[in-house]
């Protein structure tokens, strides 16, 4: 999801100008960040001279030039973090009171800006911290249903809100504890306004992260996604 091994080299060509044309707002923890305020679309700071992306690139072009949207992407990261121990419940101090906190900064900024703002979906690609162990990874159903419930119910007020999960199924510690993949499949069998995206076959740099080339498929598979679900009269 940060798209930390995608190399901004082989950044996707914008023939159309289409990233000046999407408001963007990210933090990445302890890396880079739009400082609490809207940019427009770009590759983030990381390992790379020319810095990294993530599949958010592609996915919201294909809003804006395929489905006529008119996207505003935010982005929260952290690698490496699992849902129990640091993105935690609401309430307690986590990262996700900390998305949730920049979340509401950005709606109420882009509504300053004049905007009309509508939640359309929630893309969550997460859950390989959570296959450290069995138990971790075995809990790991409920401690997603909790938090999609909480960030639909009562911060963005949709409760059928459009989410689409992914988790890397190649990743070494998901195939030693497959319960995060089965908990995603299963959540998504359990609503008709989820989906879930595999990321089998995604072209990998490393054992856990994609290329460049993998995080634009990446994207794509997430726009079809999302295609999907709303072709299924869901608002």
């Amino acid at each position: 999801m940060q798209g930390w091994r995608s190399d901004a080299a082989s950044y996707p060509v914008d023939k159309n100008h289409l990233d000046k044309r999407i408001p963007f707002y990210f933090k990445a923890l302890n890396y880079d960040s739009t400082h609490k305020k809207w940019e427009t679309l770009r590759p983030q700071k990381g390992h790379f001279r020319k810095g990294h992306f993530g599949p958010e690139i592609t996915f919201s072009r294909a809003l804006l030039k395929k489905k006529h949207l008119r996207p505003a992407i935010f982005k929260y990261s952290s690698g490496g973090t699992s849902l129990k121990n640091d993105w935690k419940v609401a309430g307690k101090g986590g990262l996700y009171d900390d998305m949730v906190s920049n979340l509401k900064k950005a709606i109420k900024e882009l509504k300053a800006q004049g905007h009309k703002v509508t939640p359309r979906a929630i893309v969550w690609i997460q859950g390989e911290s959570d296959a450290d162990n069995k138990k971790l990874a075995t809990e790991y159903y409920w401690h997603l249903k909790r938090m999609l419930t909480h960030l639909r119910n009562n911060v963005l007020h949709k409760p059928q809100l459009p989410v689409i999960l992914s988790v890397d199924e190649q990743h070494p510690r998901v195939q030693q504890n497959p319960q995060v993949v089965d908990a995603q499949i299963r959540l998504a069998s359990e609503n008709n306004s989820m989906s879930f995206v595999s990321m089998m076959g995604l072209e990998k740099y490393d054992a856990t992260h994609l290329t460049a080339k993998g995080t634009i498929q990446q994207g794509q598979r997430l726009f079809s996604a999302y295609t999907n679900l709303k072709s299924s009269s869901l608002n």
